[in-house]
């Protein structure tokens, strides 16, 4: 409250027919008169309403594992009771899994007082996966599932997770479909900020988020062989989980907290961080999580200091414009010892340098690999090719 107000409302303004959809309602220990307002959205509205009231479990996982036993429809869509949903929203996400036969639907969300996710709403895929897209970075709990996948795997959200469970239950999910949609083209979800900003995903200690990202680094070590394909969704854990914790909130914690975490991070680095992961992140992004892999954190401060301050780094371009180093703190320096490759920029970054030689870069990667060819036997030249 008062937000369930407006979200109930976008739930009773669906154009969906009515008789096709169940609400199940989990007022988890409110104190608020939550309960009241659902018990009372219940008696007038068209749509089979079930409200159940349970004591207090301290996190979003109880609650939705409760509603999802309950559930009997095809799909199902987890609506957080401080958000809402577009008009149409039910019926377009419904009619785009029934067309395309899609275990998983994204409909676009938009943010209000709130940043939400932007960067797989490029354009409406009918058909498509985890691999082939962004929406890895969309691992919210507020999808349409099909129900059907989540009980043939057996599928409830991690009760002992605090924060993070719905990364780790979408995850799973986005493995095992057979297709992802995305609904680019209407919003189907507005992220409300509250003014309280009392958000789950905001609370709690740093711990918290060191146990979400080893039970998402473990679920796709577990789901997906090494590789390309592994080292792709791994970005996710180090970029949106770990790496906030070796940013600004570093800088401000005390000298036990900074050895607590790395103490936290040292097996997820060990375990997981790879030069293929690496190069797949920024440059400031690669740096700061090599100088935690190699325990390098007193060098942590200048380059967090810097990407804070908005500086930009001076770019070096060698071998004819074909190679971009990022100047930031402690490149090519004797005492830090740092290597090169840390700081290269991958094309996505190296467009932006006046000078660099796209195309050329190609053409030398193409050279190089020719030369490579014409060296090995004529039997590893057809297996390499293969």
């Amino acid at each position: 409250m008062p937000y369930l107000v407006e979200c109930l409302a976008s739930v009773e303004r669906q154009t969906l027919d009515p008789a096709r959809v169940e609400v199940i309602a989990v007022d988890d220990g409110s104190t608020d008169g939550t309960g009241e307002c659902l018990e009372e959205f219940a008696a007038r509205t068209a749509m089979a309403v079930t409200v159940i009231r349970q004591e207090n479990s301290g996190g979003p996982s109880g609650p939705r594992n409760v509603g999802l036993a309950k559930a009997t429809g095809r799909y199902v869509f987890f609506l957080d009771a401080d958000d809402r949903l577009g008009d149409e929203a039910l019926e377009r996400m419904v009619a785009m899994a029934d067309k395309n036969g899609t275990d998983v639907v994204l409909g676009k969300v938009e943010g209000i007082n709130r940043k939400a996710p932007q960067s797989m709403w490029g354009k409406t895929l009918g058909r498509t996966d985890v691999f082939s897209s962004n929406i890895k970075f969309a691992l919210s709990a507020q999808k349409l599932f099909r129900r059907a996948l989540l009980e043939r795997h057996g599928m409830r959200f991690d009760e002992s997770l605090w924060t993070g469970e719905d990364a780790l239950f979408t995850m799973e999910a986005y493995l095992r479909a057979d297709g992802v949609s995305v609904v680019a083209d209407y919003p189907c979800y507005y992220l409300v900020g509250r003014e309280d900003g009392k958000h789950v995903t905001k609370s709690g200690s740093y711990t918290l988020r060191f146990d979400s990202a080893r039970a998402l680094m473990n679920l796709i070590a577990d789901m997906v062989p090494p590789g390309p394909r592994r080292d792709n969704l791994m970005v996710r854990p180090f970029k949106v989980t770990l790496l906030p914790q070796f940013g600004p909130k570093f800088l401000k914690d005390t000298d036990e907290v900074r050895q607590h975490k790395l103490e936290l991070a040292r097996p997820l680095m060990d375990a997981h961080w790879n030069p293929e992961v690496a190069r797949r992140l920024k440059v400031h992004e690669r740096l700061q999580l090599h100088l935690v892999a190699v325990r390098r954190t007193e060098l942590l401060p200048d380059v967090v200091e810097f990407v804070q301050a908005k500086k930009q780094p001076t770019p070096v371009l060698e071998k004819r414009g074909t190679c971009v180093y990022l100047g930031y703190p402690h490149f090519r320096s004797k005492a830090a010892g740092l290597p090169d490759w840390i700081y290269l920029a991958e094309p996505r970054e190296a467009r932006a340098v006046q000078g660099y030689r796209e195309e050329a870069a190609n053409t030398f990667l193409r050279r190089a690999l020719r030369k490579l060819r014409r060296s090995l036997p004529t039997r590893d030249v057809k297996a390499a090719a293969a």
